[in-house]
This record gives C-alpha cells, sequence and structure tokens, in this order.
C-alpha cells in the first residue's frame, strides 16, 4: 500500500471565525477541510455553548507543510491577537494524495 505523508493542522477557535478560517484556508492552497462544533474548557476559561459568541469549533485541514505552515502564520497574524485559539500540527499518511 502507498502511503504519502502530508500535515495534519487542527484549528481550535472561536466560531465567529469559521467563515473566515474556511476563506484563508482556500486562498493558502490546501483542497478541503472538516469543521466540527465543539465544546471544552481550560483552567482560563469554559465555553459553555449557550450562545453564538461562546461556541467553538474545531477545523481540521490535511495538506503539505508548507501549505499548513503559511495557513497557521496567517491565523496567528490576523487572529490570534483578538480571539481564542489553538493550533496543532500531526504528521499524517495518506492514500489518496491527489486530494490533498
Amino acid at each position: 500500500m502507498d502511503k504519502h505523508p502530508k500535515k495534519l493542522l487542527v484549528i481550535i477557535a472561536e466560531a465567529v471565525l469559521e467563515k473566515r478560517l474556511v476563506a484563508d484556508v482556500r486562498q493558502a492552497g490546501a483542497h478541503g477541510y472538516t469543521v466540527h462544533d465543539v465544546r471544552g474548557g481550560s483552567d482560563y476559561a469554559i465555553r459553555e455553548d449557550s450562545w453564538e459568541a461562546d461556541r467553538t469549533i474545531e477545523m481540521k485541514v490535511i495538506c503539505d507543510a508548507q501549505v499548513a505552515d503559511a495557513i497557521a502564520s496567517h491565523v496567528l497574524t490576523h487572529y490570534a491577537p483578538d480571539y481564542g485559539l489553538t493550533l496543532f500540527f500531526s504528521d499524517v499518511a495518506v492514500l489518496r494524495p491527489q486530494k490533498f
């Protein structure tokens, strides 16, 4: 089985950013993404999902490392100063590289 290395970029962000993040990911050259509504908390904040500004999303993007780095850099520069964000990378292997 031929496996092809890619990067998984996960962005956990305030839901108000979803449309902007989708546009940013596509502009950076990613071919697709997945978005889920999520809930959670930390020692600093608990997000209860009780109103629009309290919702959180998790966006997953599988792409080339350069694209993942470009997306993360853009998100940190443009949104981190004003919004709650968590970003992380993982190495993944895909079976159909043309999709990514």
